[in-house]
């Protein structure tokens, strides 16, 4: 929780609202993030965009994007977080996508996406990475065991 406390505190002392577009997380990270005392002052919402369409049609992503680079890959990560900061009219989009298994020769691939309005980027993390180097922005991130719900913890 130590994470995502401290996000709560850049975004509280900044002023910001940040909104989550969430595909292999399914809510948890909005969730973490939500369970702060306090959280409504810069918390606006998010949106699970597990299925393709909702990416789509939702989120704005371009289908050109998803048949060229795939729902797995920084470019779609990139219009995800641009796509929910319009949304949701926030200063923070913050998103997520990635290959939660538990089968596949990606599992634990992952792509995250941040937009403001000094630009949007994302990158590419492996989970048993993302978990060790990242856990100290986002709450008890334990490793990888190849399941689902372990790769989606370890994605917060």
């Amino acid at each position: 929780m130590d994470g995502a406390i401290e996000l709560g505190k850049i975004l509280k002392a900044r002023g910001w609202t940040i909104g989550c577009a969430e595909s292999c997380t399914g809510g948890l990270l909005t969730s973490r993030l939500t369970d702060i005392d306090g959280s409504s002052a810069y918390v606006k919402g998010g949106v699970i965009s597990y299925a393709t369409e909702v990416k789509i049609n939702l989120l704005k992503v371009r289908a050109a994007t998803v048949e060229k680079f795939g729902v797995v890959s920084v470019e779609t990560a990139i219009e995800m977080a641009a796509g929910v900061r319009r949304l949701l009219g926030v200063d923070v989009g913050l998103s997520t996508t990635g290959y939660a298994g538990p089968t596949g020769d990606q599992v634990g691939l992952v792509c995250i996406g941040l937009s403001t309005a000094d630009g949007t980027a994302a990158q590419k993390f492996s989970v048993c990475y993302f978990a060790m180097s990242f856990a100290s922005l986002f709450a008890n991130s334990t490793g990888f065991s190849g399941r689902m719900p372990s790769m989606r913890s370890a994605c917060v």
